[in-house]
């Protein structure tokens, strides 16, 4: 069998862009080369499409992260597929987009691979777009029986119209409750407001990400995760880890989870075998709720009297070797290099998404 080409695409016009990066970094040099040629496609931060011929090409700013540089060789994209600034194809057999958040994660994408008709690993447009808004998320989860948080959505529009009414509703709630834009990632933008009087620097800091902000009520438990792998068509549970952030942080913000090494992970959780089983159940129920494909981390909070609350599920989750997604299949038996076959495989192997 021939070697397939890869597009590993990182970096994007998200806040998450230098994670995307570091998520690139990890498959470049783990994918099975015997099988798999990568081509490192990356996207400034302005939008523009260039080729990486290594992750030496990365910039690295003052936050010590990496990211997409501007001078990059520029790439034309479109429905045709990726060719260079001469006209050449680059004749790409599949896409590997690492990209988080805003275009890369929220459906937009993987519309244009679709039209491409270039097979792509990971959810389609449908449960990319839907498991990126968390506002439109968790009505589907309770749908299928999954226990939600009780919160209310905050529109940009509707906060500049009457301030006071959103403040009222949110207040309704009691505290703590946390803030965030209903479709980041990495906890960018989100806050934890635990009176009246944070509620509006809260509220603008969500808005400055995304027009929509969610809120939640403060949901007191034990973070768990449990990574779900698409393994010959069928939604496969990881072992589950626990998520424990430690002082000064409060939350599991962007903080803790990428620059200062303030969180540590327990896997396995440390937690009854038969409460462990129903949240990999529930974690396979949330996959197959939105009609994800590939691979997703689910995240749940455990509460003390045994509830569980699914809290998100991400489409595509942080792809470093150390990132909770290739280390829960660690230690379920499956190497790095294996997830990342495994992803390829099942994306060639699938059908598009679009109905002919």
């Amino acid at each position: 069998m021939s070697k397939k080409r890869v597009a590993i695409i990182c970096g994007g016009r998200s806040s998450e862009h230098p994670i995307s990066c570091i998520s690139a970094r990890g498959v470049l040099g783990a994918i099975d080369q015997s099988h798999y040629i990568p081509i490192l496609i990356g996207i400034t931060e302005s939008g523009a499409w260039v080729r990486l011929e290594s992750s030496e090409d990365f910039v690295i700013r003052e936050d010590g992260l990496p990211y997409v540089p501007e001078s990059g060789s520029k790439l034309n994209v479109d429905i045709h597929g990726f060719c260079d600034s001469q006209g050449n194809s680059l004749d790409i057999d599949l896409a590997f987009p690492l990209l988080h958040g805003a275009y890369g994660e929220d459906g937009t994408i993987q519309g244009l691979f679709e039209m491409a008709d270039i097979p792509y690993v990971g959810s389609g447009v449908l449960a990319s777009a839907v498991a990126m808004d968390k506002t439109f998320a968790k009505p589907i989860y309770a749908d299928f029986g999954l226990r939600v948080a009780d919160g209310i959505t905050v529109h940009q529009r509707d906060w500049k119209n009457n301030q006071a009414l959103e403040i009222a509703k949110i207040t309704a709630l009691g505290f703590p409750v946390f803030v965030k834009p209903a479709r980041s990632g990495s906890s960018r933008g989100t806050s934890k407001v635990k009176s009246e009087a944070q509620i509006i620097s809260a509220i603008e800091e969500a808005h400055r990400h995304d027009p929509r902000a969610m809120v939640e009520v403060a949901i007191v438990g034990r973070e768990i995760e449990c990574a779900v792998l698409e393994i010959n068509g069928k939604a496969t549970a990881s072992i589950l880890g626990e998520v424990r952030v430690h002082e000064p942080h409060e939350f599991y913000d962007f903080e803790a989870k990428y620059l200062d090494g303030s969180t540590s992970f327990d896997v396995p959780a440390n937690i009854p075998a038969d409460v462990a089983q129903k949240i990999s159940e529930s974690a396979i129920t949330a996959f197959e709720a939105l009609g994800c494909e590939g691979l997703a981390r689910v995240d749940f909070f455990l509460s003390a009297d045994g509830q569980i609350i699914i809290n998100e599920l991400n489409t595509m989750p942080g792809f470093t070797e150390k990132s909770v997604f290739p280390m829960l299949w660690q230690a379920s038996g499956k190497s790095y290099s294996e997830i990342i076959s495994q992803l390829c495989e099942s994306a060639l192997s699938r059908p598009r998404n679009v109905v002919r």
